[in-house]
Order: structure tokens, then sequence, then C-alpha cells
């Protein structure tokens, strides 16, 4: 039984001979020569001009990449040229993958000015491989591109199809069997070797594919390498390789596609909704939930804009999703998603999910007067966090958690508030003997952010203030309370400067309140011990 070349398999390589960036239309647009004039881009190699890629026109009149230039304008002295931008040409190939993936998610970059999609199981979408890529040349042609495709079981096949092949699809059924005929009359450089290599091949007879493959392999790989057989193997369907896409394949996709272009914002938050409805249907089916979720829209001119959103919970509640994605949309401005012409086809994807098994409704657990937080209630903190998340960053909305530390400025530590949620932090300041919510309260509401030094005056040197000083005001204490006493901590090594602290309440004449504290043990400590100020009672 003959083996079938990877038939679940199939891959399409884009080969774009040259980027058109804005910079090169405007050059070709100013240009005294006629408009169908032969193009290609130039950058200097080993202190020759040569070229660096081409047009249509001038690939159709035999030019190459890598040719001189001296070379080329001895064949057609018509040729305009411009010098080549690598990072304007890096540039617009990322915005060439990006409006690939409106075919599939898995779109990667391809070596000499290519992009290689993984297209198995979506072709039929499209109306079949040939509508497919028909589809894709003629979009990229009205962008301005010129593009050629090639379909094939995998990618080194997809690849020499598009660049050296009349015929762009190997069907899926073909015979590994089959290849090295449809392939033996292809130039050496389709198995994407270098130049220097194609040339010693050259010097020793060997010119095409079908000079290798008629050959023992010993010899030839023990005077060009290895690496020869293993890419000829792998044009030949013999080994498999994968492609390295920009994104990973989301986990669950919901699409729509239009006739027309959607500009309007309503119709736009309407289509939003949808996909997350159907989206949700995916998550509850498998009992997950969204944690990162991407919207991309695709417009009709071929600008793709990527609109991602997190959130602080596993989510799958649609109205939820549509609200966070119109905060994150408004917060863009204005001009946030330049609708233009309208978008074609939007995608909604769960990028990262969680499980998220089946809340458990009207639970409420009370420990020390301090009632954990209700799934109703945590529902409704959690939405804030992703609405303003979605206006600020995830990152920039925290909750404070406690650490094991007596000393007070390091009791608490900030976490991102998507990270932990209201129940979870509720149950970790329990566990860390929060005080009772009842009775005046031990902590100031306000930390300052470093004690503050005060000059105080005391009945008794080892005795609480009578007045202090803070900040240029004089206070005298009309009550106070205490003292708290936090010794340091020896196991954390503490160095000589590390002192005893006893903290009081304070309140003085004009019914303000302070925390202060004493440092150092009179006498036994430090012979002058120094009063702080480090917060303030509501």
């Amino acid at each position: 039984m003959l083996q079938k070349a990877f038939s679940a398999m199939r891959y399409l390589s884009l080969h774009l001979p040259t980027l058109p960036t804005d910079r090169i239309l405007r050059l070709r647009r100013t240009s005294p020569k006629p408009p169908d004039a032969p193009f290609a881009t130039i950058a200097r190699i080993k202190g020759a001009y040569r070229l660096a890629s081409l047009d249509a026109l001038a690939t159709k009149l035999k030019l190459r990449p890598g040719m001189a230039l001296a070379d080329a304008r001895a064949q057609y002295p018509g040729l305009v040229v411009a010098d080549a931008d690598a990072v304007a040409e890096a540039a617009c190939r990322v915005s060439i993958a990006d409006w690939c993936r409106r075919f599939t998610p898995l779109a990667a970059f391809d070596p000499v000015n290519g992009i290689m999609l993984d297209v198995s199981g979506v072709a039929h979408l499209f109306g079949g491989e040939a509508a497919l890529c028909d589809d894709i040349e003629r979009r990229l042609a009205a962008q301005g591109f010129a593009a050629r495709t090639g379909i094939g079981p995998g990618p080194e096949a997809a690849w020499a199809l598009a660049r050296f092949a009349h015929v762009k699809i190997l069907p899926a059924d073909i015979e590994t069997a089959r290849l090295p005929r449809i392939f033996g009359d292809f130039p050496l450089a389709a198995l994407g070797l270098g130049d220097e290599k194609i040339a010693d091949l050259a010097q020793a007879g060997l010119r095409r594919i079908g000079d290798i493959v008629v050959r023992p392999r010993a010899p030839i790989a023990a005077r060009f390498g290895a690496v020869l057989l293993a890419r000829l193997d792998a044009l030949m369907g013999m080994t498999k390789s994968a492609i390295s896409p920009r994104f990973e394949a989301p986990a669950y996709v919901s699409e729509r596609r239009f006739a027309e272009g959607l500009a309007h914002s309503h119709a736009i938050e309407a289509t939003i909704l949808t996909l997350a409805k159907d989206l949700c249907t995916l998550l509850e089916r498998h009992g997950e939930g969204a944690r990162q979720l991407g919207l991309t829209l695709f417009r009709v001119d071929g600008l793709v804009r990527h609109v991602d959103a997190g959130t602080s919970r596993p989510l799958r509640d649609p109205a939820a999703i549509a609200r966070l994605f119109a905060e994150r949309i408004e917060a863009l401005g204005e001009n946030g998603l330049e609708t233009g012409y309208g978008f074609d086809v939007i995608r909604l994807a769960a990028l990262v999910v969680e499980r998220d098994g089946v809340a458990q409704a009207q639970l409420a657990v009370a420990a020390d007067e301090l009632a954990v937080t209700s799934p109703a209630a945590e529902a409704e903190m959690a939405d804030l966090i992703d609405r303003l998340g979605a206006r600020l960053g995830l990152r920039r909305i925290t909750r404070l958690l406690p650490q094991g530390t007596h000393i007070p400025e390091f009791a608490t530590v900030p976490v991102a508030a998507s990270a932990v949620s209201a129940g979870a932090a509720a149950q970790q300041w329990q566990a860390a003997g929060l005080p009772a919510a009842s009775g005046a309260p031990s902590r100031p509401v306000k930390l300052l952010h470093r004690p503050e030094p005060i000059d105080t005056i005391a009945a008794v040197p080892d005795g609480p203030p009578l007045r202090f000083r803070w900040r240029r005001i004089m206070h005298e204490v009309a009550a106070i309370e205490g003292p708290e006493r936090i010794a340091p901590e020896w196991w954390k090594n503490a160095g000589a400067d590390s002192l005893t602290r006893d903290y009081f309440r304070a309140e003085d004449r004009g019914g303000q309140r302070f925390w202060l504290f004493r440092e150092g043990l009179f006498n036994a400590e430090t012979a002058r011990p120094r009063w702080y100020v480090h917060g303030l009672f509501a």
C-alpha cells in the first residue's frame, strides 16, 4: 500500500517578492519613469549593490534577489530602484502576518519574504484550497502586494511550490512515491539552500533536485553535508516538520464574517456580545472560564486591530465580557479602533483559561465577626476590578495582603487584585489575626510611607509625651493609650540599629488622632529614645 504524504496536514506558503512600504510607494509615485516599469529595492552586500526584493513585473523579467544591480541595469535600463529599508519591511511583514490570521490562527514568518500558514481543516470554509489561494492573492493585490501562494503537505513543499512551480497546489491524497517526479525539475534553490551551497553543487554538475534524488546518498552527504539530504527528505514528505506561529492557537475561538464591513460602534458591540455568548457556551461545556481574552478586528482594507483584556477570575458571563471590551474600546479614545470602511471579520478568543466549576450560591461563613465575602458580592467586586483594569490596566489595580512580620510598614504587600479573589484575601486576613470589626481600631487608617521624627516633652524620660511638635505644629496630648510593644525580629539577623518599638494611640486637643512610637528602651537599648509619627486615625 502506498504511503500518503501527510494527508492530514496542509500548509500554505505566501511569497511576497517585494514589500511596498509607504516610503517606497511615495518614491514610485514621484519617479519620472513610467508607473509600469519594473521595480526593485537594493541593498549594499559585500561592497556591491544587489537586488533585495522585486515586484511582480521584475520577477517576470527573470530578475532575482541577490543579483548585482549593474547586471540588472544592463539587462533592463528602465528598472526603478530604491534603497531597502529593513525596519519598515519588517514592520510590513508583521502587518501582513497579522492580516493572514483572518484565514487561520496559525501564521508564522517564513524566510525570504514569506508567511507560512497552517491551513489544515480550514480550506473548506473558503470554498476549497484553490479558492483560498485566489482569495489571498486577490486581496493582497488590492492592497498593492504581488503575492504567490502554494499549498502542500509540508512547509517545505508549500515553500517550493510558491516560488518555483507553475501549479499552486499538491493534492492532499498524493503518494510519497510521486513527489520525486513532481519536484525533480525544480532548481536546487527550492531546498532553501544558500547561494554558496548552490554554487558548490553546480560545480559538481548538480543543478536540479532530480540530480540528487537519483544519486547515492552517502557520497553526497559526505561532500555537501547532512543538511542537504535532511531538506530533501522534508521536501519529499519523508520527515515531518512544524512551523512556529507568531501567536499560539487560542483555546477557544468564536468569529463572524460579513459581506460588508461593520463601521458603526453599536453594530460592533452587538457582534461582540454575540461572539461572547458563543464563546461562553464553549467554556461552559468544558467547565472552564476565561482569564485572558483577545478581540481581533480585520478591516476591509487589510488593517488589523487587536484588543486584549484580562479578568480577575475565570469568566464566562457574556454580558460581563461585552462590558469589559466596551470599557477597553472606550479607553482607546475617539480614534482607537479606526473603523475606516469597516471590519469584515471580528474574532473573539479565550487566550488563557482556568477550571471554573459551578458556584454554590448563598454561602457566607462568619468568623470573629468578619464574614467571608458571599459569591454575589465577590462577583460584583471582581467585575469592578475587571472594568477598572480595562481602563487602567490590571497591574495597576492592587489589594493588600498580610505578610508574616510584626513590623507595621512591612506587614502588608500590594498584589494585583486579579491574582487573588476577595474571598481568598479575606481568609488570609483572618488567618493573619485581623482584629474584630467592633471597638476602636488598633491600626491607623493611613500609614505614613516612612515614620517621621517628632520632638516630644514628657513628664518622665520613659513616659508618654505630654505634647509633641510634628511638621512645625505643636500638639497638646489630651488622651493617650498604650504601649503596644513590637520587638525586633532577631530571627532575621536584625542589626544593632534595630530597636524595640512602643506604640501609642494619642489624641490631641483638636480631636486629631495619631499613632506614635518610641524607638529604643530607655537605659536598656539607648540613653535617648527617639519618637516618631507612623500613622493617622480617621
